[in-house]
Order: C-alpha cells, then sequence, then structure tokens
C-alpha cells in the first residue's frame, strides 16, 4: 500500500456520497450527462483570492498565469477576480481578450511574427524573453505605426529554493540574464516604446514560504538594480509566483500570511528608485488547483497476481498530472477517494488505472480504498490545475472531459 495526498478540507458526505458545492457526484455527472467529468467549485477559487487579499500588503496586484486553467467559462469569472491576465500563447491572447481582459501581459520563449503582431494590435505588454524578440516587435510596431507595450523577463541570477519547476538561476531559455536587462531596457526607451516593466519568475510550486519571501525579496533588489544601471525606474514589477499547493502525502500548504509579512518588511524597504513602482504576482494553480474535482466511472474490477485494478472511463489524457507524468521525478499518489462511497473505511488495496494502453495510465498506485465495484465513481482531487489542456487529449481518440462551474451554492454557472 502506498500513502495519497490529503484531500482538501470542506469535502463531506451525505448519505456515503462526495458533496461538491453541496451537491451529490450523482447530481453532478446526471446534470452533466456523463463522465470523465471535472467540477469546478467558484467559491473555492473566490476564497483563495479573498485569502490573498487579505494577506498581501496592500496595491500588491494579482495577476492570474491561465495556462493552469484557460477554460472559458473560468476564465470569464477570473477575469473579473483579478487585477490582470498573464497569457503565454496567441491562443492564449485571444481567450483572454473574448473573457472580456482588459489588462493582460503576453509572456513566453519562442513568440513568431505573427503572435507579437497581434499582441501589439491588442496594446497588450509583451514580456521579452530575449534581445532578438525585442528588435522584432519593435519593428513590427513601427511598421504597424502603433507605440508597443513593452517589458523585459529577467532570468534572475538566483532561483526559487525547493520550487517544484525552477524557471530562473543559470542557463534559462527564459528571460534576458540579469547582467543584460539593464542595457534592454535602456534600447526599449530609446527606440520610444512604452517601458512596462520587469517581470522576475524564479519558480512555481514551491511550499516555503521563507523560500518564497526570500526570493520575492531578491527579485525587488535586482529590480532596483536594473533600474538604477538602465537609469529608468519600472511602472510595475511582476514578482512572478511560486505559490505551491499540497498535493501530496507529508506536504504542508503554504503559510501566505507569513509571505505576505515578509514581502511587507521587503516592499518597506525597498531602494528609493521603487518608490512609484507598483508590484504584481502571478498565480495560476494556487488559485483554481484546489477548486477542481475529477469524477470518473469504474468500467472494470479485475485482479491480476493477487493485485486488484479498478479500471475507469478516465484517464492521464485528461489527469496526466495525477498520473505522475507533468513534471514529476517519482511518482506520488494525489488524493482521491471512490466518491460513492465517501468516508467508508478503507477495507482493499487497489490501483485506479485509466482506459489507455500504456502502463502509465495510472491514477492511483496502490492505495487503501473502500471495496469498489463496477459504476462507483472515482474523485481524484486537487484537479483544477493543469488538468484538461495540459493532458494528451488526442491520445487513442478517446473523447475529451466534460467540464462543468458550479458555485458554492451548488447553482450550475452558465457556460
Amino acid at each position: 500500500m502506498k500513502a495519497m495526498g490529503i484531500i482538501p478540507a470542506g469535502f463531506a458526505a451525505i448519505d456515503g456520497e462526495l458533496q461538491i458545492a453541496g451537491k451529490g457526484v450523482s447530481a453532478h455527472i446526471a446534470a452533466a450527462g456523463d463522465t470523465p467529468l471535472f467540477v469546478y467549485d467558484l467559491a473555492r477559487v473566490r476564497a483563495q483570492v479573498a485569502a490573498f487579499r487579505a494577506h498581501m500588503p496592500d496595491g500588491v496586484s494579482l495577476h492570474y498565469a491561465m495556462k493552469a486553467n484557460p477554460w472559458p467559462a473560468l476564465l470569464t469569472h477570473m477575469v473579473a477576480l483579478v487585477d490582470g491576465i498573464d497569457v503565454a500563447s496567441a491562443g492564449e491572447l485571444a481567450s483572454a481578450v473574448a473573457a472580456g481582459a482588459t489588462h493582460v501581459s503576453f509572456a513566453g520563449p519562442g513568440k513568431r511574427d505573427r503572435e507579437l503582431r497581434a499582441a501589439v494590435s491588442a496594446g497588450v505588454t509583451l514580456n521579452l524573453e530575449s534581445e532578438g524578440e525585442a528588435e522584432r516587435a519593435i519593428a513590427i510596431a513601427a511598421d504597424a505605426g502603433v507605440r508597443p507595450r513593452l517589458a523585459v523577463r529577467v532570468n534572475p541570477d538566483f532561483d526559487l529554493r525547493g520550487s517544484g519547476m525552477k524557471m530562473g538561476g543559470g542557463a534559462k531559455p527564459f528571460g534576458v540574464d540579469a547582467d543584460r536587462a539593464a542595457a534592454l531596457v535602456r534600447r526599449i526607451v530609446a527606440a520610444g516604446a512604452d517601458y512596462r516593466g520587469l517581470h522576475i519568475f524564479a519558480g512555481s510550486q514551491a511550499l516555503d514560504a521563507d523560500a518564497i519571501a526570500d526570493a520575492q525579496a531578491s527579485a525587488i533588489a535586482l529590480s532596483a538594480r536594473v533600474s538604477r544601471d538602465s537609469d529608468t525606474a519600472p511602472p510595475l514589477v511582476n514578482l512572478g509566483g511560486g505559490f505551491g499547493i499540497a498535493y501530496f502525502p507529508n506536504e504542508v500548504p503554504l503559510d501566505i500570511a507569513a509571505v505576505g509579512r515578509r514581502l511587507a518588511d521587503a516592499l518597506a524597504a525597498r531602494d528609493a528608485v521603487l518608490a512609484d513602482t507598483r508590484f504584481a504576482i502571478e498565480l495560476g494553480r494556487w488559485l483554481v488547483g484546489e477548486a477542481g474535482v475529477y469524477l470518473t466511472r469504474i468500467i472494470d474490477r479485475k485482479e491480476s497476481h493477487g493485485e486488484t485494478f479498478l479500471v475507469t472511463d478516465g484517464g492521464l489524457h485528461h489527469q496526466l498530472a495525477a498520473s505522475g507524468n507533468f513534471g514529476t521525478v517519482v511518482r506520488r499518489n494525489y488524493p482521491l477517494a471512490i466518491a460513492t462511497r465517501f468516508g467508508a473505511p478503507a477495507t482493499e488495496t487497489a490501483s485506479i488505472v485509466g482506459c489507455l494502453c500504456t502502463p502509465l495510465d495510472r491514477l492511483g498506485d496502490r492505495v487503501a480504498v473502500p471495496h469498489a465495484d463496477v459504476g462507483d465513481v472515482v474523485a481524484i482531487f486537487m484537479a483544477g490545475a493543469y488538468g484538461a489542456t495540459a493532458s494528451p487529449a488526442a491520445f487513442l481518440g478517446h473523447p475529451p472531459p466534460i467540464e462543468r462551474l458550479v458555485d458554492g451554492d451548488a447553482r450550475i454557472c452558465p457556460e
């Protein structure tokens, strides 16, 4: 038997069935029409936004990194809840604009000319990843007769300790190395562009509040150094994100209050060159990850060499991360439950496997669960981020999952 992560607080059972936003999983499945099904609870997202507002210093803006979950019905609500949307492709840009976003920034290496042209035309802020990208953006804007909004993404000379994915420090495809950032700022200003500031993203999925706070303080100091060396103060510094969520056994949720206290101290002590600079934090999974539950129905129960396998109609083509094939070195179990026997004592050890013809399609590896039969429903928690669009949906030609947005009062939100 292998351990699994802890189910987030607030989930309960009525008559042995998992409740999501006040309704049982059977009701959600009936409303959707089938499984596999992602259910996103907007009330949980709003609670995360409220926690951010309560604990971060006044004036620090909240941006949503929509790659975490770009589903249009959810994105429309995110636009209203946050201060800006961060995109990483022309496709995401189009989705953000369609959702009503007016404060948009565009990061990511390898932007094609047509993507730069779309961003310049839309008036969004381009976070430049290289000197070459800067020259292309300046030329494209000149041809269009538009003053581009340009920021510099800096590859910092530090990383985020303990982060799941290190985005800074050392050789990286992201951003301009810290020692070259000031020269690029001067080039942007000299070209007559609308200089929008700096973007410093050191890493993601960290649970150590001190590590995040140290990275933020280092980013503020780096911003001051670039500003002094370029003789130009940034209107905005995007401090990146890095806020993690506790997926796995023995992980402790991030102490966001501690992060906020340390950030307040760092901002109070910042260099005078940044006196009028605004600051933002860019978050994705921390805002939406815990709000999602993936529901998949057991379609077969089988034994092989003394082991029990519960075979579902879902799998890694919808939930790659839960299978352990999205950025993890050692596979560990997401929190899961037999949703139609929620709260019942575990009586057996079983592996939850999907419907794909690959041994990688394993949603739960030898976990302790109540006895489950064909027709029961498995719930995979922490499924609100990097689910449907981060998974190989076209693999083997299975249909896409259904996605539903609900509110805390169990009202189905219009799609």
